[in-house]
């Protein structure tokens, strides 16, 4: 099958399970960029208990699945916690930060033009 041209660090037409396309590591942040372009990006994380990211505003909307885990999200100035089986959404334009209170795996998509 061709493609591959829009995503890309997967394997096309086979079935994954998304959780094991980054493992979880001791006192970091992991992620694994699928797509990135001027209207898009498609990356997923993983994060370590304790560890985060500090404060920043994205250009596009944010929309977080959470996979695995918990984690504490500030919005603005709301805090919402996200489990397992969850989604958020962050406006663009408003800054945002993320802490994990358990090892916490999310897909993020930024949606960058409307």
């Amino acid at each position: 099958m061709s493609g591959g041209n829009f995503i890309r660090n997967i394997d096309f037409a086979q079935a994954i399970n998304i959780l094991d396309l980054v493992d979880y590591q001791e006192g970091r942040v992991v992620s694994r960029t699928f797509a990135q372009n001027a209207v898009m990006s498609l990356t997923l994380f993983a994060f370590d208990s304790g560890e985060g990211l500090s404060s920043h505003t994205a250009a596009g909307d944010a929309f977080v699945q959470v996979l695995d885990g918990e984690a504490e999200i500030t919005i603005g100035s709301e805090d919402v916690v996200v489990k397992a089986g969850q989604v958020v959404v962050m406006p663009a334009g408003t800054p945002h930060s993320l802490k994990a209170s358990k090892r916490f795996k999310m897909l993020l998509v930024v949606v960058k033009v409307g």
